[in-house]
């Protein structure tokens, strides 16, 4: 396991050693001991979840707030997204920026989000199947989010937004203005 801090302050690049051969290919996706090692942290996981999204679905900005903060663990096992981490944390050194990366079956990549950070993914293949760790139970009444076009981040999503496919509760979510005046 191969871990890389981003430019966003206590968010981590997971690379896996990848095993293969003639069969096939093998790695080993967690090692609790392993994980918290690297990223200097301890972290109970409690929650997995399962996306499956076609392309251009934008899923986010999302985030649990207070008590519920959740830490993820994020990673694509089909197809191929832009993945997107924005700092909510006003007290941390790169406090409003983002990081983007492209996680997909063919690079392994995966990526470590810390409590209070937005997240969010835009599919870029045809279909990808998305599945993450979280630390904290989602609870419905701590949920927000970050308006996927926000004007202060100005996040390029890579796709013209005549080709993104929001749900309606994320269409509406508030500016990183309303959120942080």
């Amino acid at each position: 396991m191969k871990i890389t801090e981003t430019n966003l302050e206590g968010c981590f690049i997971v690379e896996f050693q990848i095993f293969d051969d003639e069969r096939g290919l093998f790695f080993e996706s967690y090692h609790k001991k392993k994980f918290e090692q690297a990223i200097g942290q301890d972290i109970d996981f409690v929650q997995d979840n399962q996306s499956i999204s076609k392309k251009g679905v934008l899923r986010g900005l999302h985030f649990q707030e207070g008590d519920f903060a959740q830490s993820k663990w994020v990673r694509v096992v089909k197809g191929e997204v832009l993945d997107v981490a924005v700092d909510l944390r006003p007290e941390s050194n790169t406090f409003g920026q983002y990081f983007k990366i492209h996680l997909s079956e063919e690079n392994n990549r995966s990526l470590f989000i810390p409590k209070g950070m937005a997240h969010g993914f835009l599919t870029l293949s045809e279909q990808a199947t998305f599945v993450y760790k979280c630390d904290a139970y989602y609870h419905k009444p701590a949920e927000n989010g970050i308006l996927w076009n926000d004007e202060t981040l100005q996040i390029d999503w890579q796709l013209p937004a005549s080709d993104i496919l929001l749900s309606e509760k994320d269409a509406v979510l508030p500016t990183f203005k309303e959120l942080f005046s």
